[in-house]
């Protein structure tokens, strides 16, 4: 492949990309915004279930290795 290929093959493909790109519908403010406070508020929702049952197990875990004495 020469030179001038791949030169013709890579300003096809930015040209279809561009292409592409225009047919998209991109979110307004107020669905980016809507959109950015569900994942805010699952991100917390998960990490406080994960810290829940962290500290769950983590007290189980304590309990089991005190009767043992460790």
């Amino acid at each position: 492949m020469s030179v001038v290929d791949t030169y013709k093959n890579t300003k096809t493909f930015v040209d279809e990309c561009w292409i592409e790109l225009q047919k998209v519908t991109w979110p307004d403010r107020d669905q980016l915004q809507s959109a950015t406070l569900v994942v805010i508020a699952f991100t917390i929702a998960v990490s406080l279930i994960i810290w829940a049952m962290d500290s769950v197990v983590s007290f189980f875990i304590r309990q089991i290795l005190g009767i043992f004495g460790a």
